[in-house]
């Protein structure tokens, strides 16, 4: 199970110390945000006043580690503390479309003027420039455009978004959150801030750099599921067993899919070779109908000691948590009964934690207002 830990803790990993003030957004700038937050930085999001209240707001795992204060940018007098916090922080997160956060009066040149050693990541789709940044968008765009979906899915069937991990999370915000360590370190050296362009196209692109060499080295085609790695070959797949949950084969190395296969009790010479693609399909057949003779936790057992095989079970959300390596790792955690994934990465000397759960709109005004400007 998930290992517990209390509500609140203090301020712990590489980043206490660093001020983050989030302006408040959804998807990549949260998790941006929380990354940052779980590894010490004192996150503070800048939410709108009305912001409605998640119903359970404990739930809401992105939102967590931060504290919110709540300002009316189009009143003077708030706009102006918010304009004091950016000068009090040494990170802004700006997740608005290019021109947005200019005309609340918190653009990036005004919050660098006042504070010139401020990192100023602004978060979009397209990036601030090019045709498109000014176009909406949403990951499943952003994934498509940059060349990711087309290649995601099935011989023959249409491509199949990767949920929004490709675009969102891992284009978004951990581009973002990698970006803003780079430039706080650069900082150190140069005492200055600048100002980052976070695109998630660019982070997609950048994502895509094995596939795309692979594919001007003529190891990779464009045909979907045609491939090594996306579905197209018998031994990097996914297969059906009797109780219709599913595992997972990786046995790209000859040696682990033959180590595979023997302990399957498959004879090589039912297989067939494993550079000669056009018969990858028989593979497949012959590793499904040996599958589909156990269920899933029947082949789990079966190769519990026997580790290269490049074998797991394929785990939804709800099961991972509960899986005896996570749970000896504290993969996640149980944070008043809801699941959190862990801090990542582990810091051997600088541990980061999570700060507490997500916080109500305007929760910590007085709190936040009398910690950053009172100093």
């Amino acid at each position: 199970m998930s290992r517990q830990v209390s509500a609140e803790a203090a301020a712990s990993g590489p980043l206490t110390g660093v001020r983050v003030l989030e302006l408040a957004g959804q998807g990549p700038g949260q998790y941006g945000a929380m990354l940052l937050a779980d590894l010490g930085a004192d996150v503070v999001r800048l939410d709108r006043p009305g912001t409605p209240a998640p119903e359970r707001p404990e739930a809401d795992v992105v939102s967590r580690g931060r504290r919110s204060v709540t300002l009316d940018l189009k009143q003077p007098a708030d706009l102006a503390l918010a304009q004091r916090l950016a000068s009090a922080s040494d990170v802004l997160i700006d997740p608005y479309r290019p021109g947005v956060a200019e005309r609340l009066g918190l653009g990036p040149e005004p919050c660098t003027e006042r504070n010139p050693r401020l990192v100023y990541a602004r978060m979009t789709g397209y990036g601030q420039t090019g045709p498109l940044a000014e176009h909406a968008g949403h990951d499943i765009n952003y994934t498509a455009l940059a060349g990711a979906v087309a290649h995601i899915g099935r011989h023959g069937e249409k491509p199949v978004p990767p949920l929004n991990l490709v675009g969102d999370m891992a284009g978004g915000g951990l581009m973002l959150a990698f970006g803003v360590t780079a430039a706080l370190f650069e900082r150190e050296r140069s005492g200055c801030g600048q100002v980052l362009d976070v695109a998630m196209v660019d982070g997609i692109a950048s994502l895509m750099s094995m596939m795309l060499g692979y594919l001007q080295q003529g190891v990779v085609t464009e045909d979907l599921g045609s491939n090594v790695f996306d579905s197209g070959s018998h031994f990097y797949e996914v297969y059906e067993c009797a109780d219709g949950r599913f595992v997972a084969v990786g046995a790209i190395e000859r040696h682990f899919f033959d180590n595979l296969t023997a302990a399957m009790g498959i004879a090589p010479d039912r297989l067939p070779r494993r550079g000669d693609r056009k018969h990858w399909k028989d593979g497949k057949q012959v590793l499904a109908d040996v599958f589909a003779t156990r269920t899933r936790d029947a082949w789990v057992e079966r190769f519990a000691d026997q580790p290269d095989l490049c074998f797991s079970p394929v785990l939804t959300m709800s099961e991972a948590p509960r899986h005896p390596h996570h749970a000896a790792r504290g993969t996640f955690l149980d944070l008043n009964g809801v699941v959190h994934p862990a801090p990542a990465p582990r810091f051997g000397r600088t541990p980061g934690a999570v700060q507490g759960a997500a916080p109500l709109p305007g929760l910590h005004n007085d709190e936040v207002l009398a910690d950053w400007l009172d100093d």
